[in-house]
């Protein structure tokens, strides 16, 4: 046999190297050994959070659409009436006592806070609504009457149609929330931040108002009086007076009434108002305002301050005692019904939270917040005056399975 060197000798096929490109993807790939390890399938998604229905927690459009065309208006009244160099100035004047305000009701609505839109509408209607009805009713009255500058007049207008007029403008708009957004107006609580925030906006704008028109009539010096007297002596003033046809519309929320139903405790809470705005108008066109506002007014402040107090305790009372039906049930430990119905324990929930793996404070946010609403459904649903309220109860069970779950995950 003749040895053909153009044939390959199968005895050393297997040592020399070949030249044909590897079975491989791409020059960079591997080859594959073995099988490898076992990959454990992917776990299922997990069920979507839900979300609390918004029906009856928001306004309708069309109160949108009127607070818009009377911002127009008064606009217009302001740059017209005042001038924009004086308004401006007013407005930055009268941002201070309102962010004062604000800051203050935020601490009173801490507890189960109301839905921001709502709370939105409520500064707006005070600011624009409030103030438009008042002005206009002002100047129905200038046509009717005439002109009338004399001391009797413009008392009668302090201590009686002010306090009528603006009330009423106010108080409207506490009773229009209650109205539209019923499932959002749990109680006397709600009922004061509401009144509360109507009566900052209205304020609000009423300070812009005096604080123009002092800087154009006596320049830095009177609007120095003017923001003093207005805006560090007396910032709360249209907060009291409106919280308290918030408090009545409260109460007759708690108790379940109708719309229908609720105008007695409407009319009456405004009465209240009325009442006391007289009083406070009274004391600076009548007597010694600052004497009055040692030995009167302050002590009303520390009063309301006490009344919100109390409220809040009460909502931290009804918070434990219907978490504790959930609890009964299996849904809460007695531990975390005690953490959510007490203040220091939220804290303490939150410190522990921070120190969770990527910091699990609005979990644990969330968790808090959706219980404290739970214990409202709860509440709700007991006095029969939400038909809607199993359907929050679900969802916010659901929500709070859920918060708990990641609180844990690891």
């Amino acid at each position: 046999m003749t040895y053909d060197p153009r044939q390959p000798d199968a005895r050393n096929s297997s040592a020399r190297p070949s030249l044909t490109p590897p079975p491989f993807a791409s020059p960079l790939a591997q080859p594959r050994v073995s099988r490898g390890a076992a990959i454990a399938p992917a776990p299922r998604s997990p069920a979507a959070v839900p979300v609390t229905p918004r029906r009856g927690r928001s306004a309708p459009i069309w109160i949108i659409g009127v607070i818009v065309l009377i911002l127009i208006g008064l606009v217009g009244y302001f740059l017209t009436a005042i001038g924009p160099s004086a308004s401006i100035i007013g407005m930055v004047l009268a941002l201070v006592p309102l962010a004062a305000v604000l800051l203050a009701v935020r601490l009173i609505d801490r507890w189960e806070p109301e839905p921001r839109g709502l709370l939105v509408l409520a500064v707006a209607w005070g600011a624009v609504v409030a103030v438009g009805i008042t002005l206009g009713f002002d100047l129905l009255i200038s046509m009717v009457l005439g002109v009338d500058d004399s001391l009797a007049r413009d008392a009668f207008a302090a201590v009686v149609q002010a306090p009528i007029v603006e009330e009423f403008a106010k108080g409207l708009g506490v009773y229009v929330i209650f109205v539209t957004a019923r499932r959002a107006f749990d109680g006397p609580v709600d009922g004061v931040v509401y009144g509360a925030l109507i009566g900052a906006g209205f304020a609000f704008t009423e300070n812009i108002q005096y604080f123009a028109v002092s800087f154009l009539e006596g320049g830095v010096e009177d609007v120095s009086v003017t923001f003093f007297v207005r805006g560090i002596l007396s910032p709360f003033a249209h907060v009291m007076f409106t919280s308290i046809t918030g408090f009545a519309l409260g109460l007759a929320a708690r108790r379940g009434v109708s719309a229908g139903r609720a105008v007695g405790p409407w009319l009456l809470g405004m009465l209240g108002a009325m009442s006391l705005h007289a009083l406070w108008n009274g004391s600076a066109v009548f007597g010694d305002f600052f004497l009055l506002y040692l030995t009167l007014q302050i002590p009303l402040f520390v009063g309301f301050i006490l009344g919100v107090i109390g409220l809040r305790r009460e909502e931290a009372r009804l918070t434990r005692s219907r978490l504790g039906d959930y609890a009964a049930a299996g849904w809460f430990t007695a531990q975390e019904v005690d953490m959510l119905a007490t203040g220091s324990g939220r804290r303490a929930a939150l410190a522990w939270a921070r120190t969770l793996r990527g910091d699990r404070t609005g979990t644990m946010k969330e968790f808090i917040a959706d219980a404290t609403a739970l214990a409202a459904a709860r509440q709700r649903a007991i006095s029969g005056r939400d038909a809607n309220a199993r359907e929050d109860e679900h969802v916010l069970l659901a929500r709070t399975a859920a918060a708990r779950a990641a609180m844990f995950a690891p």
